[in-house]
Protein backbone atom coordinates (compact mmCIF):
# COMPACT_ATOMS: atom_id res chain seq x y z
CA UNK A 1 0.00 0.00 0.00
CA UNK A 2 1.39 3.21 -0.86
CA UNK A 3 2.56 5.52 1.94
CA UNK A 4 0.69 8.90 2.21
CA UNK A 5 2.15 12.20 2.70
CA UNK A 6 0.92 12.82 6.21
CA UNK A 7 2.00 9.67 6.99
CA UNK A 8 6.42 10.70 5.54
CA UNK A 9 5.44 13.94 7.29
CA UNK A 10 4.97 12.22 10.50
CA UNK A 11 7.88 9.34 10.52
CA UNK A 12 10.04 12.11 9.15
CA UNK A 13 9.40 14.50 12.17
CA UNK A 14 9.91 11.32 14.43
CA UNK A 15 13.54 11.01 13.87
CA UNK A 16 14.29 14.78 14.31
CA UNK A 17 12.92 15.07 17.42
CA UNK A 18 15.00 16.88 19.91
CA UNK A 19 15.99 15.53 23.26
CA UNK A 20 19.44 15.74 25.86
CA UNK A 21 19.76 19.94 24.67
CA UNK A 22 19.84 22.44 27.14
CA UNK A 23 17.34 25.63 26.35
CA UNK A 24 18.57 28.55 25.60
CA UNK A 25 20.67 30.19 28.24
CA UNK A 26 18.91 33.41 27.75
CA UNK A 27 17.56 35.22 29.74
CA UNK A 28 19.43 35.00 32.79
CA UNK A 29 20.87 37.38 35.14
CA UNK A 30 24.64 38.12 34.33
CA UNK A 31 25.44 40.22 37.64
CA UNK A 32 24.48 36.55 39.58
CA UNK A 33 27.71 36.94 40.63
CA UNK A 34 28.32 36.53 44.27
CA UNK A 35 32.19 37.13 43.59
CA UNK A 36 31.35 40.05 41.77
CA UNK A 37 28.36 42.11 44.08
CA UNK A 38 31.13 41.30 47.17
CA UNK A 39 33.93 42.70 45.18
CA UNK A 40 31.87 45.92 44.06
CA UNK A 41 30.90 46.45 48.13
CA UNK A 42 34.39 45.68 49.24
CA UNK A 43 35.82 47.98 46.94
CA UNK A 44 33.90 51.16 47.82
CA UNK A 45 30.79 50.60 45.23
CA UNK A 46 28.08 49.21 47.29
CA UNK A 47 25.87 51.94 46.28
CA UNK A 48 26.12 51.06 43.02
CA UNK A 49 24.40 47.68 43.36
CA UNK A 50 21.05 48.06 42.20
CA UNK A 51 22.03 49.32 38.71
CA UNK A 52 24.54 46.62 38.66
CA UNK A 53 21.69 44.09 38.89
CA UNK A 54 19.66 46.21 36.54
CA UNK A 55 22.13 46.38 33.92
CA UNK A 56 22.87 42.35 34.40
CA UNK A 57 19.32 41.30 33.77
CA UNK A 58 19.25 43.47 31.02
CA UNK A 59 22.73 41.95 29.31
CA UNK A 60 21.50 38.40 29.88
CA UNK A 61 18.51 39.59 27.77
CA UNK A 62 17.11 37.69 25.10
CA UNK A 63 17.12 41.30 23.24
CA UNK A 64 20.65 42.17 23.93
CA UNK A 65 22.04 38.63 23.35
CA UNK A 66 20.63 39.27 19.73
CA UNK A 67 22.15 42.40 19.46
CA UNK A 68 25.86 41.11 20.48
CA UNK A 69 24.94 37.69 18.05
CA UNK A 70 23.69 39.95 15.20
CA UNK A 71 26.83 42.98 15.53
CA UNK A 72 29.38 40.23 14.91
CA UNK A 73 27.14 38.57 12.16
CA UNK A 74 27.03 40.99 10.39
CA UNK A 75 30.30 43.00 10.28
CA UNK A 76 31.02 46.75 9.99
CA UNK A 77 31.84 48.07 6.41
CA UNK A 78 34.22 50.45 5.13
CA UNK A 79 32.81 53.37 3.19
CA UNK A 80 35.82 55.42 1.35
CA UNK A 81 33.52 57.49 -1.19
CA UNK A 82 30.07 58.72 -1.19
CA UNK A 83 28.27 58.03 -4.89
CA UNK A 84 29.64 60.97 -6.32
CA UNK A 85 33.09 60.21 -5.40
CA UNK A 86 33.81 62.71 -2.73
CA UNK A 87 35.96 60.87 0.31
CA UNK A 88 34.29 60.12 3.38
CA UNK A 89 35.94 57.50 5.32
CA UNK A 90 32.81 56.73 7.22
CA UNK A 91 32.05 53.01 8.66
CA UNK A 92 28.76 51.50 8.14
CA UNK A 93 27.57 49.11 11.52
CA UNK A 94 24.76 47.08 12.09
CA UNK A 95 21.99 48.82 13.90
CA UNK A 96 22.49 46.09 16.83
CA UNK A 97 26.05 47.83 17.26
CA UNK A 98 24.39 51.13 17.48
CA UNK A 99 21.86 49.38 20.21
CA UNK A 100 24.64 47.89 22.32
CA UNK A 101 26.92 51.38 22.17
CA UNK A 102 23.78 53.39 23.24
CA UNK A 103 23.22 51.32 26.28
CA UNK A 104 27.03 50.99 27.57
CA UNK A 105 27.55 54.86 27.73
CA UNK A 106 23.63 55.23 28.86
CA UNK A 107 25.32 53.59 31.46
CA UNK A 108 28.25 55.19 32.38
CA UNK A 109 30.97 52.60 31.04
CA UNK A 110 32.61 55.65 28.75
CA UNK A 111 33.98 58.44 30.32
CA UNK A 112 30.80 58.97 32.84
CA UNK A 113 33.45 58.33 36.24
CA UNK A 114 35.45 61.20 35.56
CA UNK A 115 32.53 63.09 35.98
CA UNK A 116 31.45 61.70 39.27
CA UNK A 117 33.01 63.38 42.48
CA UNK A 118 31.97 60.23 43.98
CA UNK A 119 34.16 57.22 45.79
CA UNK A 120 33.70 54.05 43.91
CA UNK A 121 32.83 55.60 40.81
CA UNK A 122 35.40 54.04 38.89
CA UNK A 123 34.84 50.75 40.36
CA UNK A 124 31.10 50.68 39.71
CA UNK A 125 31.98 51.63 35.69
CA UNK A 126 34.41 48.78 35.91
CA UNK A 127 31.77 46.10 37.42
CA UNK A 128 29.28 47.33 35.10
CA UNK A 129 31.83 46.39 32.39
CA UNK A 130 31.57 42.78 33.90
CA UNK A 131 28.19 42.67 33.70
CA UNK A 132 27.53 43.99 30.30
CA UNK A 133 30.31 42.47 28.29
CA UNK A 134 27.75 39.23 28.85
CA UNK A 135 27.17 40.59 25.51
CA UNK A 136 29.53 41.76 23.06
CA UNK A 137 33.15 42.18 23.89
CA UNK A 138 33.77 44.61 20.72
CA UNK A 139 31.96 47.51 21.59
CA UNK A 140 33.84 47.65 24.84
CA UNK A 141 36.97 49.11 22.64
CA UNK A 142 35.39 52.63 21.41
CA UNK A 143 34.14 52.84 25.11
CA UNK A 144 37.29 52.06 27.18
CA UNK A 145 39.31 53.70 25.10
CA UNK A 146 37.14 56.73 25.48
CA UNK A 147 36.99 56.45 29.68
CA UNK A 148 41.39 56.13 29.32
CA UNK A 149 41.27 59.54 26.89
CA UNK A 150 40.24 61.34 30.20
CA UNK A 151 43.18 61.70 32.31
CA UNK A 152 45.67 62.21 29.09
CA UNK A 153 43.34 65.26 28.08
CA UNK A 154 43.51 66.93 31.30
CA UNK A 155 47.43 67.43 30.23
CA UNK A 156 46.01 70.37 28.39
CA UNK A 157 43.24 72.22 30.38
CA UNK A 158 42.19 74.35 27.82
CA UNK A 159 41.31 71.42 25.59
CA UNK A 160 39.73 69.19 28.25
CA UNK A 161 37.48 72.27 28.84
CA UNK A 162 35.82 72.30 25.50
CA UNK A 163 36.03 68.22 25.32
CA UNK A 164 36.01 66.48 28.83
CA UNK A 165 32.32 66.95 29.15
CA UNK A 166 31.24 65.87 26.09
CA UNK A 167 33.21 62.71 26.83
CA UNK A 168 32.05 62.28 30.21
CA UNK A 169 28.15 62.19 29.28
CA UNK A 170 25.67 59.58 29.22
CA UNK A 171 24.70 60.56 25.15
CA UNK A 172 25.73 58.13 22.11
CA UNK A 173 25.28 60.32 18.50
CA UNK A 174 27.35 58.17 15.89
CA UNK A 175 27.07 60.79 13.17
CA UNK A 176 30.30 62.82 12.07
CA UNK A 177 29.41 66.46 13.14
CA UNK A 178 31.47 68.95 14.60
CA UNK A 179 32.35 67.63 17.95
CA UNK A 180 31.19 70.69 19.98
CA UNK A 181 28.10 70.37 17.95
CA UNK A 182 27.33 67.30 19.89
CA UNK A 183 25.95 66.08 23.09
CA UNK A 184 28.59 63.20 23.68
CA UNK A 185 31.71 62.26 21.30
CA UNK A 186 33.88 59.34 21.41
CA UNK A 187 37.83 59.01 21.33
CA UNK A 188 40.02 56.75 20.14
CA UNK A 189 43.76 56.54 19.90
CA UNK A 190 46.58 55.73 17.49
CA UNK A 191 49.93 55.00 18.49
CA UNK A 192 51.23 52.40 16.52
CA UNK A 193 52.70 51.93 13.13
CA UNK A 194 53.71 49.37 10.91
CA UNK A 195 57.80 49.38 11.51
CA UNK A 196 57.89 49.42 15.26
CA UNK A 197 54.35 48.19 16.93
CA UNK A 198 54.70 48.46 20.31
CA UNK A 199 58.26 50.46 20.20
CA UNK A 200 56.10 53.84 19.63
CA UNK A 201 59.16 55.84 19.92
CA UNK A 202 59.93 54.65 16.16
CA UNK A 203 57.17 56.81 15.08
CA UNK A 204 57.54 58.22 11.75
CA UNK A 205 54.30 60.37 11.62
CA UNK A 206 55.61 63.99 11.31
CA UNK A 207 54.19 66.86 13.06
CA UNK A 208 54.97 70.07 11.85
CA UNK A 209 53.87 73.81 13.88
CA UNK A 210 51.74 75.98 11.76
CA UNK A 211 51.78 80.01 12.14
CA UNK A 212 48.57 78.99 15.49
CA UNK A 213 50.72 78.39 19.00
CA UNK A 214 48.99 74.74 19.63
CA UNK A 215 48.01 73.90 15.90
CA UNK A 216 50.20 71.34 13.64
CA UNK A 217 49.49 69.07 11.21
CA UNK A 218 50.66 65.54 10.58
CA UNK A 219 51.85 63.25 7.88
CA UNK A 220 51.80 59.24 8.55
CA UNK A 221 50.27 56.18 8.61
CA UNK A 222 48.54 54.64 11.78
CA UNK A 223 49.01 50.80 11.51
CA UNK A 224 46.29 49.72 14.20
CA UNK A 225 43.83 52.53 15.27
CA UNK A 226 40.60 50.59 16.75
CA UNK A 227 37.05 52.71 16.48
CA UNK A 228 38.09 54.77 13.32
CA UNK A 229 34.10 56.04 13.88
CA UNK A 230 35.05 57.87 17.03
CA UNK A 231 34.76 61.75 17.13
CA UNK A 232 38.94 62.38 18.23
CA UNK A 233 41.86 60.55 18.61
CA UNK A 234 44.94 60.87 20.58
CA UNK A 235 47.44 60.52 18.84
CA UNK A 236 51.56 59.88 18.69
CA UNK A 237 54.04 62.26 16.17
CA UNK A 238 57.07 63.45 16.22
CA UNK A 239 57.49 66.66 16.79
CA UNK A 240 60.42 69.22 16.25
CA UNK A 241 60.88 68.29 20.09
CA UNK A 242 60.67 64.84 19.73
CA UNK A 243 57.45 62.02 20.28
CA UNK A 244 54.45 64.40 21.07
CA UNK A 245 50.89 63.63 21.46
CA UNK A 246 48.05 64.85 20.05
CA UNK A 247 44.39 65.21 19.91
CA UNK A 248 42.93 64.88 16.36
CA UNK A 249 39.02 65.45 15.57
CA UNK A 250 37.58 63.75 12.73
CA UNK A 251 35.52 66.94 11.87
CA UNK A 252 36.71 70.34 12.26
CA UNK A 253 35.19 73.36 13.64
CA UNK A 254 34.51 74.77 10.61
CA UNK A 255 32.32 72.05 9.41
CA UNK A 256 35.05 70.16 6.79
CA UNK A 257 36.23 66.72 7.01
CA UNK A 258 39.41 66.39 8.90
CA UNK A 259 41.86 64.46 6.38
CA UNK A 260 41.54 60.59 7.82
CA UNK A 261 42.15 58.45 4.88
CA UNK A 262 41.18 55.12 6.02
CA UNK A 263 43.17 52.56 3.77
CA UNK A 264 41.23 49.40 5.37
CA UNK A 265 39.41 47.54 8.01
CA UNK A 266 41.74 45.12 9.37
CA UNK A 267 40.43 41.23 9.29
CA UNK A 268 41.06 40.05 12.35
CA UNK A 269 40.48 36.88 14.13
CA UNK A 270 37.91 37.87 16.32
CA UNK A 271 36.32 41.59 17.86
CA UNK A 272 34.41 41.38 14.81
CA UNK A 273 32.02 43.71 15.35
CA UNK A 274 34.47 46.64 16.27
CA UNK A 275 35.85 48.01 13.20
CA UNK A 276 40.01 48.32 13.57
CA UNK A 277 41.37 50.41 10.82
CA UNK A 278 44.94 52.21 9.03
CA UNK A 279 44.30 55.76 8.64
CA UNK A 280 46.49 57.99 6.88
CA UNK A 281 47.15 61.61 7.38
CA UNK A 282 48.34 64.02 5.00
CA UNK A 283 47.84 67.95 6.68
CA UNK A 284 45.65 66.42 8.90
CA UNK A 285 45.11 69.16 11.47
CA UNK A 286 45.79 68.04 15.26
CA UNK A 287 46.34 70.25 18.99
CA UNK A 288 49.15 69.73 20.40
CA UNK A 289 48.62 67.90 24.24
CA UNK A 290 50.95 67.82 26.74
CA UNK A 291 54.73 69.18 26.09
CA UNK A 292 56.32 68.49 22.78
CA UNK A 293 58.60 65.37 23.42
CA UNK A 294 56.80 63.90 26.17
CA UNK A 295 54.55 61.93 24.17
CA UNK A 296 54.63 58.70 25.96
CA UNK A 297 54.52 60.43 29.43
CA UNK A 298 51.30 62.73 28.81
CA UNK A 299 49.41 59.67 27.29
CA UNK A 300 51.01 56.39 29.43
CA UNK A 301 47.94 57.07 31.86
CA UNK A 302 45.62 56.11 28.76
CA UNK A 303 47.39 52.72 28.73
CA UNK A 304 46.57 52.06 32.62
CA UNK A 305 42.99 52.61 31.91
CA UNK A 306 42.91 50.63 29.10
CA UNK A 307 45.21 47.70 30.72
CA UNK A 308 42.57 47.85 33.27
CA UNK A 309 39.52 46.98 30.53
CA UNK A 310 41.51 43.71 29.14
CA UNK A 311 41.73 42.44 32.56
CA UNK A 312 38.33 43.27 33.35
CA UNK A 313 36.94 41.97 29.57
CA UNK A 314 38.64 38.78 30.46
CA UNK A 315 37.55 38.42 33.30
CA UNK A 316 34.10 39.10 31.86
CA UNK A 317 35.00 36.13 29.50
CA UNK A 318 35.69 34.04 31.93
CA UNK A 319 32.98 34.13 33.56
CA UNK A 320 30.90 34.60 30.64
CA UNK A 321 31.81 31.52 29.23
CA UNK A 322 31.95 29.66 32.71
CA UNK A 323 28.26 30.32 32.81
CA UNK A 324 27.10 28.76 29.49
CA UNK A 325 29.31 25.65 30.69
CA UNK A 326 27.51 25.57 33.63
CA UNK A 327 24.03 25.84 31.78
CA UNK A 328 25.26 22.69 29.30
CA UNK A 329 26.18 21.12 31.96
CA UNK A 330 22.97 20.92 34.53
CA UNK A 331 20.87 20.04 31.27
CA UNK A 332 22.67 17.85 29.32
CA UNK A 333 23.11 14.02 30.17
CA UNK A 334 25.53 11.29 29.41
CA UNK A 335 26.16 7.67 30.64
CA UNK A 336 23.32 7.93 32.59
CA UNK A 337 24.04 11.09 34.89
CA UNK A 338 23.85 15.05 34.17
CA UNK A 339 27.21 16.49 33.49
CA UNK A 340 27.30 18.47 36.34
CA UNK A 341 26.62 15.28 38.72
CA UNK A 342 29.84 13.30 37.40
CA UNK A 343 33.12 14.07 38.82
CA UNK A 344 35.72 14.86 36.64
CA UNK A 345 32.99 17.50 35.09
CA UNK A 346 32.49 19.01 38.86
CA UNK A 347 36.58 18.99 38.73
CA UNK A 348 36.51 20.84 35.79
CA UNK A 349 34.17 23.48 36.27
CA UNK A 350 35.35 24.10 39.58
CA UNK A 351 38.94 24.56 38.97
CA UNK A 352 37.30 27.02 35.67
CA UNK A 353 35.47 28.72 38.72
CA UNK A 354 38.46 29.27 40.59
CA UNK A 355 39.92 30.70 37.54
CA UNK A 356 37.20 33.15 37.38
CA UNK A 357 36.72 34.31 40.86
CA UNK A 358 40.05 35.23 40.91
CA UNK A 359 40.27 37.04 37.78
CA UNK A 360 37.40 39.26 38.93
CA UNK A 361 38.42 39.50 42.22
CA UNK A 362 41.68 40.61 40.93
CA UNK A 363 39.59 42.86 38.53
CA UNK A 364 38.33 44.68 40.98
CA UNK A 365 41.03 45.44 43.78
CA UNK A 366 42.56 47.07 40.41
CA UNK A 367 39.72 49.06 39.75
CA UNK A 368 39.16 49.97 43.75
CA UNK A 369 43.28 51.43 43.58
CA UNK A 370 42.35 53.15 40.43
CA UNK A 371 39.61 54.75 42.41
CA UNK A 372 41.58 55.43 45.39
CA UNK A 373 44.54 56.84 43.17
CA UNK A 374 42.33 59.56 41.08
CA UNK A 375 41.57 60.66 44.79
CA UNK A 376 45.40 61.08 45.82
CA UNK A 377 46.08 58.04 47.46
CA UNK A 378 49.74 57.50 46.71
CA UNK A 379 50.19 54.24 48.18
CA UNK A 380 47.21 53.23 45.95
CA UNK A 381 48.68 54.91 43.40
CA UNK A 382 51.78 53.03 43.39
CA UNK A 383 50.13 49.88 43.46
CA UNK A 384 48.03 50.48 40.90
CA UNK A 385 50.99 50.81 38.71
CA UNK A 386 52.80 47.84 39.53
CA UNK A 387 49.00 45.43 40.24
CA UNK A 388 47.54 46.76 36.39
CA UNK A 389 50.89 45.50 34.46
CA UNK A 390 50.69 41.93 36.29
CA UNK A 391 47.18 41.69 36.23
CA UNK A 392 47.32 42.49 32.59
CA UNK A 393 50.00 40.21 32.08
CA UNK A 394 48.60 36.91 33.58
CA UNK A 395 45.02 37.27 33.24
CA UNK A 396 44.71 38.27 29.67
CA UNK A 397 47.03 35.04 29.42
CA UNK A 398 44.48 32.75 30.98
CA UNK A 399 41.80 33.80 29.06
CA UNK A 400 42.37 31.91 25.65
CA UNK A 401 42.87 28.44 27.65
CA UNK A 402 40.03 28.97 29.94
CA UNK A 403 37.48 29.62 26.64
CA UNK A 404 38.77 27.08 25.17
CA UNK A 405 37.92 24.91 28.06
CA UNK A 406 34.65 26.04 28.96
CA UNK A 407 34.28 25.49 25.02
CA UNK A 408 35.05 21.86 25.39
CA UNK A 409 32.26 21.51 28.14
CA UNK A 410 30.01 21.57 25.80
CA UNK A 411 31.64 18.79 23.41
CA UNK A 412 30.89 19.22 19.52
CA UNK A 413 28.07 21.77 20.51
CA UNK A 414 30.54 24.48 21.49
CA UNK A 415 32.64 24.20 18.35
CA UNK A 416 29.55 25.20 16.21
CA UNK A 417 29.09 29.17 15.43
CA UNK A 418 25.27 28.86 16.80
CA UNK A 419 26.58 28.38 20.53
CA UNK A 420 28.33 31.79 20.40
CA UNK A 421 31.83 29.85 22.15
CA UNK A 422 33.69 30.06 19.28
CA UNK A 423 33.18 34.03 18.81
CA UNK A 424 34.27 34.31 22.65
CA UNK A 425 36.98 31.68 22.08
CA UNK A 426 38.40 34.21 19.14
CA UNK A 427 37.98 37.15 21.28
CA UNK A 428 40.27 35.63 24.29
CA UNK A 429 43.33 36.08 22.90
CA UNK A 430 43.34 39.83 21.61
CA UNK A 431 43.29 41.05 25.46
CA UNK A 432 47.04 39.83 26.02
CA UNK A 433 48.15 41.74 23.03
CA UNK A 434 46.14 45.09 22.99
CA UNK A 435 48.05 47.64 24.97
CA UNK A 436 50.95 46.08 24.98
CA UNK A 437 51.87 42.10 24.73
CA UNK A 438 52.95 39.48 27.32
CA UNK A 439 56.41 40.53 26.72
CA UNK A 440 55.79 44.08 27.12
CA UNK A 441 53.85 43.86 30.30
CA UNK A 442 56.42 41.93 31.68
CA UNK A 443 59.22 44.06 31.08
CA UNK A 444 57.35 46.62 32.23
CA UNK A 445 56.64 45.29 35.48
CA UNK A 446 60.23 44.71 35.83
CA UNK A 447 61.13 48.86 34.29
CA UNK A 448 58.42 49.67 37.51
CA UNK A 449 60.63 47.48 40.05
CA UNK A 450 64.07 49.34 39.29
CA UNK A 451 63.12 53.01 39.05
CA UNK A 452 59.83 52.82 41.35
CA UNK A 453 60.96 51.21 44.63
CA UNK A 454 57.14 52.29 46.10
CA UNK A 455 55.60 49.84 44.23
CA UNK A 456 57.34 46.78 45.12
CA UNK A 457 56.60 48.49 48.86
CA UNK A 458 52.92 48.76 47.58
CA UNK A 459 53.12 45.06 46.38
CA UNK A 460 54.32 43.96 49.61
CA UNK A 461 52.41 46.05 51.12
CA UNK A 462 49.16 44.25 49.92
CA UNK A 463 50.63 40.58 50.63
CA UNK A 464 51.85 41.17 53.79
CA UNK A 465 47.51 41.86 54.96
CA UNK A 466 47.12 38.08 54.35
CA UNK A 467 50.65 36.84 56.15
CA UNK A 468 49.96 34.14 58.31
CA UNK A 469 46.35 32.85 56.93
CA UNK A 470 48.32 30.33 55.01
CA UNK A 471 51.20 28.35 54.91
CA UNK A 472 51.84 27.98 51.04
CA UNK A 473 50.59 32.01 50.60
CA UNK A 474 53.55 32.69 53.31
CA UNK A 475 56.44 30.33 51.74
CA UNK A 476 55.10 32.12 48.22
CA UNK A 477 55.76 35.71 48.99
CA UNK A 478 59.44 34.23 50.75
CA UNK A 479 59.94 33.10 46.96
CA UNK A 480 58.69 35.81 45.40
CA UNK A 481 61.16 37.66 47.34
CA UNK A 482 63.95 35.42 45.89
CA UNK A 483 62.76 35.79 42.62
CA UNK A 484 62.99 39.62 43.06
CA UNK A 485 66.50 39.52 43.88
CA UNK A 486 67.76 37.38 40.80
CA UNK A 487 65.22 38.99 38.49
CA UNK A 488 66.05 39.34 34.82
CA UNK A 489 64.95 40.13 31.77
CA UNK A 490 65.07 36.38 30.40
CA UNK A 491 62.99 35.47 33.79
CA UNK A 492 60.49 38.41 33.82
CA UNK A 493 57.37 36.32 32.47
CA UNK A 494 58.56 33.58 35.47
CA UNK A 495 58.57 36.47 37.97
CA UNK A 496 55.24 38.52 36.88
CA UNK A 497 53.82 35.05 36.65
CA UNK A 498 54.59 34.36 40.59
CA UNK A 499 53.81 37.60 41.37
CA UNK A 500 50.29 37.33 39.83
CA UNK A 501 49.32 33.84 41.67
CA UNK A 502 50.38 35.07 45.18
CA UNK A 503 48.40 38.51 44.29
CA UNK A 504 45.63 36.78 43.35
CA UNK A 505 45.80 34.31 46.14
CA UNK A 506 46.58 36.85 48.79
CA UNK A 507 43.26 38.48 48.11
CA UNK A 508 41.28 35.15 47.85
CA UNK A 509 42.48 33.80 51.67
CA UNK A 510 41.22 37.58 52.90
CA UNK A 511 38.23 37.68 50.96
CA UNK A 512 37.09 34.23 49.52
CA UNK A 513 35.35 31.23 51.74
CA UNK A 514 37.81 28.98 53.26
CA UNK A 515 37.12 25.84 50.30
CA UNK A 516 38.00 28.37 47.73
CA UNK A 517 41.21 30.20 49.11
CA UNK A 518 42.24 26.66 50.19
CA UNK A 519 41.98 25.01 46.69
CA UNK A 520 43.86 28.11 44.82
CA UNK A 521 46.41 27.75 47.21
CA UNK A 522 47.10 24.41 47.01
CA UNK A 523 46.99 24.01 43.15
CA UNK A 524 48.17 27.33 41.87
CA UNK A 525 50.91 27.67 44.75
CA UNK A 526 51.15 24.43 46.06
CA UNK A 527 51.54 22.31 43.32
CA UNK A 528 49.11 20.32 43.58
CA UNK A 529 47.60 20.23 40.36
CA UNK A 530 48.09 18.86 36.98
CA UNK A 531 48.78 21.19 33.41
CA UNK A 532 45.07 21.57 32.56
CA UNK A 533 42.01 22.67 33.82
CA UNK A 534 40.25 19.97 36.11
CA UNK A 535 43.25 18.69 37.94
CA UNK A 536 42.56 19.74 41.22
CA UNK A 537 43.40 17.51 43.92
CA UNK A 538 40.65 14.71 45.36
CA UNK A 539 40.74 16.63 49.06
CA UNK A 540 39.26 19.81 47.03
CA UNK A 541 35.80 20.96 48.03
CA UNK A 542 34.04 20.92 44.74
CA UNK A 543 30.99 21.09 46.32
CA UNK A 544 31.37 24.13 48.13
CA UNK A 545 33.50 25.85 45.09
CA UNK A 546 30.59 24.92 42.74
CA UNK A 547 27.83 25.95 45.16
CA UNK A 548 29.63 29.78 45.44
CA UNK A 549 29.87 29.89 41.57
CA UNK A 550 27.03 27.99 39.75
CA UNK A 551 24.57 28.45 42.57
CA UNK A 552 20.71 26.87 42.22
CA UNK A 553 20.72 22.52 41.06
CA UNK A 554 24.30 21.74 40.70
Amino acid sequence: MASTPALEESAQSGTHAVTNQPPPLAPYDASADTVLLEGLRREGAGWAEEGIRRLGLRAGSAEAQEWAELANRHEPALRTHDRYGNRVDEVDFHPSWHHLMRTAVAEGLAGTPWAEDRPGAHVARTAGGLVWGHTDAGHGCPTSMTYAAIPALRKEPELAKVYEPLLTGREYEPELRVPTEKRGLLAGMGMTEKQGGSDVRTNTTAATPTAEPGVYTLRGHKWFTSAPMCDVFLVLAQAPGGLSCFLVPRVLPDGSRNTFRIQRLKDKLGNRSNASSEPEFDRTVAWLVGPEGQGVKTIIEMVNCTRLDCVMMSATLMRRTLVEAGHHARHRSAFGARLIDQPLMRNVLADLALESEAATTLTLRLAGAADRAVRGDAGEQAFRRIATAVGKYWVTKRGPAFTAEALECLGGNGYVEDSGMPRHYREAPLLSIWEGSGNVNALDVLRALRREPDTAQALFGELALAQGADVRLDAAVARLKDLLASASETSARRLVEHMALTLQASLLVRHAPAAVADAFCASRLGGDWGHAFGTLADTADLDAVLARALPGDN
